[in-house]
């Protein structure tokens, strides 16, 4: 609005700072966003450009820049969205190239102040670290948002969203095993809780256990296809077959 008065754009810092474990919708909010700012006019075209440190850094010198540089001209009017943002400031690498990336994506975060917003996202502590080791970092990122994670009737929410997307219900004690399986899983999440992908990972189990249930049966009607039975919620063993652990 001020551009088109012929007024300078105001000297605000457009960049965030996403906290929050996987799963917690950090993604989807940064797609909103780039949404919004384009409805706004603060961003021209308005787009999401996700990566990640595979996405910004190179094996020798001279690529990181080439390479952040490419990513950089692709967000152009819209936002940049870095996944697990710390990982671009590992411990114990002298000779790595993330500091290279880093060090290219401020001065193009100043070149194209007026038409670039960069969210950083990860894990609170990684990226209070990640923050803090560089003042460039900390002068242009200085708003912050944290992501909860999913209580159990919230994940069971979104199981039952997955579920009605591939048009499937839930019988009422398909639902409460699920809210069961949810409690046990959060009584045992650390940073790496998959929260809304382990919703939806139990709804691939659920309906994989309900497709050889029903295999057997003589007549399977529409009705039979479409319910998620209490029968077909992951057990205990399921889960631990799967890699997900449960609190002893």
């Amino acid at each position: 609005m001020r551009e088109e008065q012929g007024l300078a754009p105001l000297p605000i810092s457009r960049h965030l700072v996403f906290y929050g474990n996987p799963g917690t919708g950090k993604t989807t909010i940064a797609r909103l966003l780039a949404q919004i700012y384009r409805t706004l006019k603060i961003a021209s075209r308005g787009h999401l450009v996700e990566t990640d440190r595979a996405g910004l850094v190179a094996g020798y010198v001279g690529q990181t820049a080439l390479k952040v540089k490419e990513v950089v001209q692709q967000s152009l009017g819209g936002v940049l969205f870095i996944d697990e943002a710390y990982a671009l400031n590992p411990e114990g690498r002298g000779n790595d190239f993330g500091q290279e990336a880093v060090e290219t994506l401020l001065k193009l975060m100043e070149d194209h102040r007026h038409d670039l917003i960069v969210i950083v996202a990860g894990y609170t502590e990684k990226m209070d670290d990640f923050i803090a080791s560089n003042p460039g970092l900390r002068s242009r990122f200085n708003k912050f948002f944290h992501f909860e994670d999913y209580e159990p009737a919230e994940l069971v929410k979104i199981f039952r969203g997955f579920a009605a997307k591939a048009s499937f219900k839930l019988t009422a004690e398909a639902e409460e095993k699920l809210t069961e399986m949810f409690k046990l899983l959060t009584l045992a999440r650390d940073e790496s809780f998959g929260n809304a992908r382990t919703a939806r990972n139990l709804f691939e189990m659920s309906i994989s256990k309900q497709a050889n249930r029903i295999v057997t049966l003589p007549n399977v009607t529409p009705e039979i296809l479409s319910t998620i039975e209490g029968a077909d919620i992951p057990t205990a063993e399921d889960l631990s077959s799967s890699g997900i652990s449960l609190p002893a």
